[in-house]
């Protein structure tokens, strides 16, 4: 008979639950007749019916999640244990010839899946993707349709597709722990963790992101719209061929942010055991978090978003937006209460997870993404041990934070709320923590200890010094704030140790400016909070201003004018010093050079005499004119000689400085030398 009749009788027959229709079984076909749709064995009629393409009448009603199957006992007991377990257990109740009515609100999978197990006891062919494997394999342990009631039944081959499919294959993975985080009535958890199916996945996709990229062959997300890198000559070729570049090595990143966070949380957790670079792990953590938290203004939100869209991927459940989180974090109003306090709830448990992961290794993620992730975790109320957790890692890289970053509103009022009249606007307690965390690590850290490592040593003074002038940046922001109380503002100005300050200028500003923004502090609360700035420590400008401040204490200005006193005295004592330097350099110098001229003066009179013995044994017997000429000869060239030696040199006079009462001079010798 027509479908168009079948649909006519269906009122006339309902009660009974027998429901005519027509075509024979089978049926491979998809067509619409009068809002009656014949899919793949089953008519649809609309949203909450399901019937068996059949002239034979059903006489059993399951209903799954909603929606009505009109179908018959003999296939589906054939292949479903449960199911036959129940029909005989309605048959002993009501007579084998009674309509059996099922209920299974639990199946995992919602009707969706349990439409597919029915097509496949009615013998349509049902092709298994990695789409639907995972619902498939839930439902079928769920149903019971083992071996033992049938050889190749559902469990089997999707066991069988698991393990030689989607193990070997990467989008298949991927594809199947997306598959296995559905919500409510089509949810496959516990099933799919207790059947392994989450774990061997999470494995899968952990083994092959821990490959070389090199060795990379398989398509991910991002590879076609990639921009190509430019090629490399194939060696293989003889240098002729050309190959691509490889991946980089955080290929494997935008396909499992697509997941929901438990089983985000699972492949992190297998790819750092499988060991990771902790810096890719943190590049992992970070590209999450931007795309499922609040953690970036309105303008990056909305990218975000976009970005969801263009890849196609959904929300994982409970995932509410932006918009939900900020109305919950001001104050949900009437009925979005519920709605926003369950969005909440939702981020709170993706911060806590991304904290939960995060390696502990110095600089895998920034200072600002964990700072930015510490402000949503306050917010959100989240864990105090693992708030802890995360000050202790953004508080060791403290050194890299920006102001905008440490501005954290105060955990008393919401995001968008203002401070009331008796609440500071900013969380003063969270930066000083920062502050202690990286004072207790920097002195903690080895290169603190050893005084041979004398580059490691600089760095950390040099990364002390970049907190310092953080820490003063912020007092000087913060202390415009009327609500701020002095104890805070000075217990964060001496919480950074002295000697890391060679210049207290900026620090100065801070407390003139919170000295401005409450003029009614007492003298007494202005000594205190003056205590931190040490005078000496200022330039010549901020000691004039300050000099000159009538904001300051009394006090206060009379050591910063005996700061600049003893600062001129000092510099006069060391002119005077510098000049007493000098003289002792001259005086040394000057018996330097006397000393060298004595000692030249004796080598040229011993010279003198030995040249004088020569001439002595001459031999008389030497006659004649001959002789004479000779010795008149050497008595010339002696004569000479000796003018040489006797030449006068004078000594340079020197003016020496002498104490005061005393008078230094030196008198030239003269000495005159017989040349006989």
């Amino acid at each position: 008979m027509e479908i168009w009749e079948a649909m006519e009788r269906e009122n006339h027959v309902a009660e009974r639950g027998l429901v005519p229709v027509s075509g024979g079984s089978n049926v491979q076909m998809q067509q619409e007749h009068g809002g009656a749709k014949i899919d793949a064995g089953f008519v649809h009629r609309g949203q909450s019916c399901r019937y068996a393409s059949t002239d034979t009448p059903s006489d059993m009603l399951v209903k799954v999640g909603g929606v009505n199957f009109h179908l018959h006992k003999h296939p589906m007991i054939s292949r479903c244990g449960r199911l036959a377990r129940l029909v005989d257990e309605a048959s002993s109740l009501h007579g084998p010839d009674a309509i059996t009515v099922i209920e299974l609100p639990d199946l995992p999978g919602g009707h969706s899946a349990f439409e597919l197990t029915a097509k496949f006891c009615y013998g349509v062919a049902v092709g298994i993707t990695a789409a639907n494997v995972a619902a498939l394999r839930c439902a079928a342990e769920y149903l019971e349709m083992s071996e033992e009631l049938e050889e190749g039944n559902l469990a089997s081959r999707a066991e069988a597709f698991l393990s030689y499919v989607v193990a070997s294959s990467w989008r298949d993975s991927v594809a199947v722990l997306r598959s296995c985080g559905g919500d409510g009535e089509e949810s496959l958890l516990p099933w799919a963790d207790d059947l392994q199916i989450v774990r061997r996945c999470a494995e899968s996709v952990a083994a092959k992101a821990c490959t070389n990229p090199r060795a990379v062959r398989w398509p991910y997300a991002g590879s076609g719209s990639r921009t190509p890198s430019p090629a490399r000559p194939s060696s293989s070729n003889g240098g002729g061929g050309r190959q691509p570049a490889p991946p980089p090595p955080d290929w494997w990143v935008d396909d499992i942010c697509t997941l929901r966070i438990d089983h985000f949380v699972r492949v992190v957790t297998a790819v750092q055991a499988k060991g990771m670079r902790a810096d890719l792990v943190g590049a992992a953590i970070t590209r999450y978090a931007t795309k499922w938290l609040l953690l970036n203004d309105d303008k990056e939100s909305s990218a975000a978003s976009a970005s969801r869209g263009r890849h196609g991927s959904a929300p994982w459940p409970g995932h509410a937006g932006g918009g939900a989180l900020q109305m919950v974090l001001a104050g949900g109003e009437g009925d979005d209460t519920q709605s926003t306090e369950t969005a909440a709830s939702e981020q709170r448990r993706v911060v806590e997870s991304l904290i939960s992961i995060i390696p502990r290794q110095k600089d895998s993620v920034s200072c600002s993404f964990l700072l930015r992730l510490l402000r949503l975790a306050v917010a959100l109320k989240a864990a105090p041990a693992l708030v802890t957790e995360v000050e202790k890692l953004a508080g060791a890289q403290l050194d890299q934070a920006t102001l905008a970053d440490i501005l954290v509103p105060s955990s008393s009022y919401p995001y968008t709320g203002l401070p009331s009249s008796a609440t500071a606007a900013y969380d003063v307690d969270l930066v000083q923590r920062l502050v202690e965390q990286f004072v207790v690590q920097e002195q903690s850290s080895p290169s603190s200890s050893s005084p041979s490592r004398g580059k490691e040593k600089q760095e950390q003074s040099t990364r002390a010094q970049r907190v310092a002038c953080l820490v003063d940046a912020y007092l000087t922001e913060v202390s415009r704030d009327r609500n701020l109380a002095l104890g805070k503002f000075q217990a964060l100005a001496e919480s950074v140790p002295e000697q890391v300050r060679p210049c207290h200028d900026a620090l100065y500003r801070a407390v003139d400016a919170y000295l401005k923004a409450h003029p009614a502090a007492g003298e007494h609360e202005r000594k205190r909070l003056c205590r931190a700035v040490d005078c000496g420590r200022l330039s010549r400008e901020a000691r004039a201003h300050a000099a000159r401040n009538e904001r300051l204490p009394v006090r206060v200005a009379v050591r910063v004018l005996l700061s600049e006193q003893e600062k001129m005295a000092g510099g006069r004592a060391g002119r005077k010093e510098k000049e007493e330097e000098v003289v002792v350099a001259l005086r040394m110098e000057v018996e330097s050079v006397s000393a060298k001229y004595m000692e030249l003066q004796r080598e040229v009179e011993l010279l003198q005499r030995q040249v004088e013995r020569l001439l002595l044994p001459l031999s008389s017997a030497v006659a004649g004119k001959q002789q004479q000429q000779s010795v008149s000869g050497w008595a010339s060239g002696l004569k000479k000689l000796g003018r040489l030696g006797r030449i006068q040199v004078e000594q340079p006079a020197v003016a020496v400085a002498a104490a005061p009462g005393e008078t230094v001079s030196r008198e030239h010798r003269r000495r005159r030398n017989s040349a006989s």
